[in-house]
């Protein structure tokens, strides 16, 4: 037969169940913070600069481990340490989250030059090295930016010389960076570009991005996790009907 809990006990369990609670939550958090860290990390898609691989108010996971560790790819870039460990290099035609030397947030581009090449544009065509990379037109759309503005682009197919492949898009062959002097890449540093050619602000912009040291690599672009139009946040649900993109989600960057 058993008989009632007294009150002590009664407050001793519940001080036990609380104790437990906490200790699950911080659990939770340490793995949270360790996976963040080492493993994988999401960024958002704020602006049409890699549109139409990345669209605005896309979500992704960019891979730590991949090109290593660094200062840039910890959740505090403050400490004071320079350098990088377990890295390896990143790939012509990665799609890499980085950290502009002149900026203070991160960005997504393309790695287009390795130390050493030479870059220019010329009439929209990308040259690597005095030789253009072969693009052919696939097709036109209307593309919008972040502010709204609707404009018609040409679609191109861009294939770099390692055969990686994807699309590019250019309002037209005559913007500001489709004519441009030859860029030379430092030893250690990479040029990036986005694939929306006339919207996006990359390494062709030299007091804006510039040549990307290899410290400043947080990850590789892997996966899109999430999509919904518009930059609206995701935790507003009852907006998700007729804006989530379900058709992107958990599919590859490199598809």
């Amino acid at each position: 037969m058993s008989t009632p809990m007294s009150d002590a006990a009664k407050k001793k369990t519940g001080k036990g169940e609380l104790r437990e609670t906490v200790v699950v939550i911080v659990q939770a958090l340490l793995i949270a913070l360790v996976f963040r860290t080492f493993a994988f990390e999401p960024f958002s898609i704020p602006t049409a600069s890699m549109q139409s691989n990345l669209m605005i108010g896309d979500y992704i996971l960019a891979s730590k481990y991949t090109y290593g560790y660094s200062r840039y790819s910890l959740p505090y870039s403050e400490v004071p340490w320079h350098g990088r460990v377990l890295g390896n290099a990143p790939q012509r035609g990665d799609v890499a989250v980085f950290r502009p030397v002149p900026q203070s947030e991160n960005y997504v581009k393309r790695v287009i030059g390795l130390p050493g090449d030479r870059i220019q544009m010329i009439e929209g065509v990308l040259h690597i090295n005095e030789e253009p990379v072969v693009r052919e037109q696939i097709g036109t759309k209307i593309d919008r930016d972040s502010t709204g503005v609707e404009l018609p682009v040409l679609l191109y197919r861009e294939t770099l010389p390692s055969g990686v492949s994807y699309t590019t898009q250019e309002i037209s062959d005559t913007a500001q960076f489709d004519n441009t002097g030859v860029y030379t890449v430092p030893p250690g540093h990479y040029f990036m570009m986005g694939d929306n050619r006339d919207r996006s602000l990359d390494s062709r912009s030299l007091s804006s991005v510039g040549y990307v040291p290899f410290e400043n690599f947080v990850g590789k672009a892997e996966w899109r996790f999430f999509s919904i139009t518009d930059n609206i946040p995701p935790w507003q649900i009852w907006r998700w009907p007729g804006n989530v993109r379900f058709d992107r989600m958990f599919t590859s960057v490199y598809e």
